[in-house]
């Protein structure tokens, strides 16, 4: 009896960790959606918005749930401030360009961009952090860089949204990784560095008599506030799932939020896939299987050793 208790209570955290993954991911997915709504307002005011309503709901959130000291801390070290500072501005030219990419209807390559990401990310391990990649993970990163090579010479042109998507969040990763300070209060720090430059460049294009605040459009305005609750709200379900649930299984359910991004372009809003952009997903999913068989494999390993 002693036995099946610890064990329901395991598989009860376990479901719940499913769920909250499932719920950010899913969140994160239906972001072109979401910022559909505010397409009338050039990219830069979104951002701005983001940040500035980011750091109000963020904020309320942390001082409702007894978490200022947290924030403090961060603010005491020197370090740790330093490190927010660089994955502030990697993550504001990520939800720029993002946002850009929607309200001009590429959608596809923000798709790629966040298929990409989990490869980008392998070789910033490899390139900064020195580590030693697995044959599967050389096998990733090769087919990849093949299909981006080939999205280059037959399209043209690099998939520049795609890669500065891919990199600016791999490096986002990396920073957040190496800076000791949890998601949350983390997030909160970065909008609060970007705080005075949102600011300072909403009130610049009141100046110049743009409606930066949008207030002939109420329903824009609205969607412009919610950016901070849908900012906030993946990535606390986000965080709730990453203590209840194996990497591995974090791993895999990454790829929900760019297959739907994919979707919507497809079949909602009818980018056009061609046979190049299709020749590149293809290969970039191929790398991702590769990628996930040798986590797998490498997950199922570790559990065999453990046992």
């Amino acid at each position: 009896m002693s036995q099946t208790v610890p064990y329901t209570d395991a598989q009860a955290e376990l479901r719940q960790g499913l769920l909250f993954g499932l719920a950010a991911y899913g969140m994160w997915g239906f972001f072109p959606l979401y910022y559909k709504l505010t397409e009338t307002v050039p990219a830069d005011i979104v951002v701005s918005h983001r940040i500035l309503w980011s750091v109000l709901f963020v904020g309320l959130y942390l001082y409702l749930r007894g978490r200022w000291p947290e924030v403090q801390e961060v603010f005491r070290q020197p370090k740790v401030l330093m490190g927010l500072s660089v994955s502030a501005s990697l993550i504001a030219v990520n939800w720029l360009v993002f946002v850009w990419a929607i309200s001009n209807r590429q959608v596809l390559d923000v798709s790629l961009g966040y298929f990409i990401n989990p490869l980008v990310s392998i070789l910033v391990g490899l390139l900064v952090l020195h580590e030693k990649l697995s044959r599967g993970q050389w096998i990733a990163v090769g087919i990849a860089v093949l299909a981006v090579v080939l999205q280059a010479v037959l399209a043209g042109g690099l998939p520049w949204i795609s890669l500065v998507l891919a990199f600016s969040f791999a490096g986002y990763g990396y920073v957040r990784k190496v800076t000791p300070v949890k998601a949350t209060p983390g997030l909160f720090v970065e909008t609060l560095l970007l705080f005075p430059l949102a600011a300072a460049y909403v009130l610049l294009q009141l100046s110049w008599g743009v409606d930066a605040l949008v207030l002939n459009d109420l329903p824009v305005l609205a969607a412009l506030a919610g950016t901070g609750i849908v900012t906030a709200l993946p990535l606390i379900c986000f965080s709730s799932a990453a203590r209840r649930v194996p990497l591995f299984m974090l791993g895999l359910m990454q790829y929900l939020a760019p297959s739907m991004h994919f979707l919507m372009a497809v079949y909602l809003w009818g980018e056009p896939l061609d046979e190049t952009r299709l020749m590149g997903f293809a290969l970039i999913w191929a790398a991702l299987a590769v990628f996930t068989y040798d986590g797998w494999r490498r997950y199922r390993n570790s559990r065999k050793i453990v046992t």
